[in-house]
């Protein structure tokens, strides 16, 4: 049917990775999801007609957030174990692992519980007054460094992309991508009184990711420049880092000129 085949479509593109040129893989696998392309209400229109701004991803659902939640958890256990497993390591009291966890999957919180069992991890979501509210039962050979975890969940084939980031894990599944960080709840307690670097803006500046030497500027004021173009090449460490366009845009100023020793964070030019 065609549902059938939307979600084989889906499945597929869950456990497609590619690196290192651009894709629409995001946009496809979200498209999966979409109710008027599920339903078969389309037109040549549609793209235009509910993408209006482009395409941003979508936030997930309940259902999918807390499958990330519990993947991000399984993954996070796998990884604690194998570091206790490293030799070496000092002796003394053996380290037992909390099983009450935070999630952080996005801009969501789910706390959870792990248990292993028979080669299944169990993750229980606790709800108010501290009682499971729900359990989702995983199963998977997945090992550290594989861009694809894939394995059964509630007795569902299914996949994740999966990205190590600081102190977690990126993960993007069935149209969503987010990140995810697994604490201890006394770890949680602290994450949530770091404060958040503010982002604002720097999507119209280039700014040096290092200290450097600039050794070229490949572009002029008013110039349109296609992402991936090259924008500039900054020198550091005796390493020749070229620096190249995220998007397309227009060349607003050139701040800095061949010869400039630069500071990290420095701006370099500013897009239109």
């Amino acid at each position: 049917t065609r549902l059938e085949a939307i979600d084989a479509m889906a499945g597929a593109l869950d456990a497609f990775a590619i690196d290192g040129i651009r894709h629409n893989i995001p946009f496809v696998s979200a498209l999966m999801q979409h109710p008027r392309w599920r339903s078969g209400r389309l037109a040549t229109s549609f793209i235009a007609t509910e993408y209006k701004d482009g395409f941003a991803g979508i936030e997930p659902d309940l259902v999918i957030g807390q499958r990330l939640a519990a993947v991000a958890a399984a993954i996070d256990h796998l990884q604690n174990e194998r570091k206790r497993r490293i030799s070496g390591q000092m002796g003394g009291r053996p380290v037992r692992f909390q099983r009450r966890r935070v999630a952080m999957v996005g801009r969501a919180r789910f706390e959870i519980e792990i248990d292993e069992a028979q080669g299944e991890t169990q993750v229980s979501f606790i709800g108010e007054e501290g009682r499971v509210a729900h359990l989702i039962v995983l199963r998977s050979d997945w090992k550290p460094g594989q861009p694809v975890w894939q394995g059964i969940i509630d007795g569902e084939q299914v996949a994740f992309l999966v990205r190590p980031i600081f102190n977690g894990v990126a993960l993007a599944h069935r149209g969503v991508a987010v990140e995810a960080r697994v604490f201890t709840p006394r770890e949680a307690e602290l994450a949530a009184l770091m404060p958040e670097k503010s982002n604002a803006n720097l999507g119209k500046t280039l700014l040096c990711p290092m200290p450097g030497l600039v050794r070229s500027i490949d572009v002029a004021v008013g110039q349109q420049v296609k992402a991936g173009e090259t924008l500039c090449v900054v020198e550091a460490m005796k390493m020749e880092n070229v620096l190249r366009a995220e998007r397309d845009a227009v060349i607003a100023t050139i701040r800095a000129k061949v010869g400039d020793s630069l500071a990290v964070d420095a701006v370099i030019m500013d897009f239109a």
